[in-house]
């Protein structure tokens, strides 16, 4: 079954081009993994400083190799004094059929 999630952050203000190359560097990386089958960057067009990712992994087992690639730390140690929150916020979600 496919590991489906949306994680969201809010870029300090002053921050959204840095936050931006981040997350793109990143999403670079991830899209090359394996298992990863979608990983698209949005920001709220009523809020642009708000980021939300849609994340879609082949299965439970891809999902826990992203978490364990040696790039996820950095990248989310670099993240976490540009954003408001303490870290992104994620929801899961469940496809309907």
């Amino acid at each position: 079954m496919k590991k489906t999630l949306l994680a969201e952050f809010t870029a300090r203000e002053g921050a959204e081009d840095e936050v931006t190359r981040l997350i793109l560097e990143y999403a670079e990386k991830v899209r090359e993994e394996e298992g990863n089958l979608v990983f698209d960057v949005y920001t709220k067009a009523s809020h642009p400083r708000a980021y939300w990712i849609f994340e879609v992994y082949r299965d439970e087992d891809a999902f826990q190799a992203h978490l364990k690639a040696p790039y996820g730390g950095p990248f989310n140690a670099a993240l976490a004094s540009l954003i408001e929150e303490d870290a992104s916020v994620l929801t899961f979600l469940d496809a309907v059929t």
